[in-house]
């Protein structure tokens, strides 16, 4: 039942190193099993299923993602080409690559940046050509990747701060029946509504996901993150105004 769950949640990898080799994990246990253990399998997949949200199509960078396992394991530096998420253009890069992690849909590499001099994330399905090299590194002293995300709300890895956000009663019970970081604590107020706090980074993530709340959601604190969310609220309704 677990090799089944996990098919599944690799199925958003579908044509990668990942999802092929659960497959085939499966296909030898089937194999092995006597017909009546094959049938109470099959009725198994069909009695629990675990159907995975919106995600990315990484069939096409299966060569990619499969020189970044092997580089992660022998620490051999790669030179990749790497469009940016923000402005969109393109640079080349020497990387050390520590670890390759999922995420919410998406497959990153975390690593030593040689053209910006520090530890970054990068998304997979951004890296355009990559190239192993045979220069070998050495994991930064003292870096800690669960450290080293800790305090992300999502991927992005900055300096924590603390949040409050308050949520109307329509939307408290779904805020509080779900963990969203680590660090959270969440009061019920008076009335209905619920205060949820935070210590985390990341705010461009956590902006986009404060607006999927619509008018349900206010920020408290930092004053910062009010001012982003206050201006994004007042960009859209004119965008709509017009």
């Amino acid at each position: 039942l677990a090799l089944a769950f996990g098919e599944d949640l690799l199925r958003t990898l579908e044509g990668t190193v990942f999802h092929d080799s659960i497959r085939s994990a499966l296909a030898k246990i089937r194999a092995g099993l006597g017909p009546e253990l094959g049938d109470y399998l099959a009725r198994l997949g069909q009695a629990f299923r675990v159907l995975p949200g919106p995600h990315k199509n990484y069939a096409r960078f299966r060569d990619t993602i499969r020189a970044l396992n092997e580089a992660v394991l022998a620490r051999h530096a790669v030179r990749m080409r790497y469009r940016s998420g923000g402005t969109g253009r393109s640079s080349t890069r020497d990387l050390d690559p520590y670890r390759v992690w999922y995420r919410s849909g998406g497959l990153y590499v975390v690593g030593f940046d040689h053209l910006s001099g520090e530890i970054r994330t990068f998304a997979v399905d951004r890296i355009g050509e990559l190239e192993p090299t045979a220069r070998r590194f050495r994991v930064r002293e003292g870096f800690d990747f669960d450290a080293y995300i800790g305090g992300s709300f999502g991927v992005v890895a900055e300096p924590a701060l603390a949040v409050r956000i308050r949520c109307e009663g329509s939307w408290a019970n779904y805020v509080e029946e779900r963990t969203w970081h680590p660090s959270q604590k969440l009061e019920r107020l008076p009335d209905g509504g619920l205060e949820l706090r935070m210590e985390v980074g990341g705010s461009s993530e956590l902006r986009s996901w404060i607006l999927s709340f619509g008018a349900a959601a206010e920020v408290i604190e930092p004053a910062s993150l009010r001012a982003e969310v206050e201006r994004d609220l007042a960009a859209a309704l004119a965008r709509y105004a017009s």
